[in-house]
């Protein structure tokens, strides 16, 4: 059907640069496909890998076609369901991952996406599938996180580090986090038992015996992190390419998060959370879909609560 009622809009960069490069443009709807479903928007997550699509630092290995509409985050209502796309019917409320969320109407796949809770408004969901999904993934998957074990989360007020500490604290661990000095008593309020102020002290200088790192900033961090894990602990990151030469130096291991290719179980266990009151979504700052420009430069600075909110539609 074509029309202007097939129109929709939708963020696009045309070329890499700096934020101001992004454009809300009026394009088509896209079209689902084959195990896909068509969700109308209502509310997507700005993550980091969406700037550094953005500004070019992924295109040696991940180049993208342009004009190219950013998103993964989404929270909306299902529009059209494609064959093979079991478990969702037109007029469903869901959250997950799914293909140019930056839109009044984005793709997703069956397999992942889930079903919205009532009690959760799209904002708190469309902070889950990222940095639920990341922070599930490494501590439990990838680091076999085990109630007892010390836990450190680099990043604790950040869209993954928030739900990482909340996601320790349920599962038994002794949770430390770093995070900014503004940031203390909000990490701390999320359920971290030892909060570290990385403006204020470095972090190695107290801790160590640690079990499992989740590094969600990298670099210099990455390269501290070694010297306060256990023998045989793990480092897993978020930030950047695992470092096995390094770990075998220090007698621990390393990994990077993989995700599973199907999400929907761990969306369902992390909506079951939120829900039995285990687990608090992390808001944080919102932004229209027009105002895409000021929310990738609130981003940048790596030093916001939670997971920043583009509110798409009504």
């Amino acid at each position: 059907m074509a029309g202007s009622d097939r129109l929709m809009r939708a963020v696009r960069f045309h070329e890499y640069g700096d934020p101001s490069v992004l454009r809300l443009d009026e394009v088509s709807r896209p079209q689902r496909g084959e195990g896909e479903v068509l969700v109308q928007v209502r509310a997507a997550g700005v993550n980091p890998i969406d700037w550094k699509f953005r500004s070019g630092q992924l295109r040696a290995f991940m180049p993208l076609e342009l004009p190219h509409i950013l998103g993964l985050d989404l929270a909306g209502t299902v529009s059209e369901v494609g064959p093979d796309a079991a478990g969702f019917a037109v007029g469903d409320e869901v959250f997950g991952r799914g293909q140019g969320a930056y839109a009044e109407y984005a793709t997703a796949l069956a397999h992942s996406i889930a079903q919205k809770p009532e009690a959760l408004s799209f904002e708190q969901a469309a902070t889950l599938p990222v940095g639920g999904v990341t922070a599930w993934w490494g501590l439990f998957e990838t680091a076999g996180l085990e109630s007892g074990q010390r836990l450190l989360v680099h990043g604790g007020a950040g869209g993954v580090g928030g739900l990482a500490v909340q996601l320790g604290r349920w599962k038994g661990a002794h949770v430390i986090a770093t995070t900014s000095t503004r940031n203390i008593d909000f990490v701390r309020s999320l359920g971290a038992d030892e909060v570290v102020d990385y403006s204020a002290s470095r972090f190695e200088d107290g801790v160590h015996d640690v079990d499992v790192v989740l590094d969600t900033v990298g670099g210099d961090v990455t390269e501290r992190s070694w010297r306060v894990l256990r023998k045989g602990g793990i480092l897993v990151s978020a930030a950047g390419m695992p470092q096995p030469e390094r770990a075998e130096q220090h007698g621990v291991r390393t990994s990077g998060v993989q995700a599973p290719p199907a999400i929907r179980p761990i969306l369902d266990q992390l909506a079951a959370l939120v829900v039995d009151g285990k687990l608090k979504p992390l808001v944080g700052e919102r932004f229209p879909l027009a105002e895409v420009e000021a929310a990738h430069r609130a981003s940048e600075t790596g030093h916001g609560r939670g997971r920043i909110i583009l509110e798409v539609s009504d």
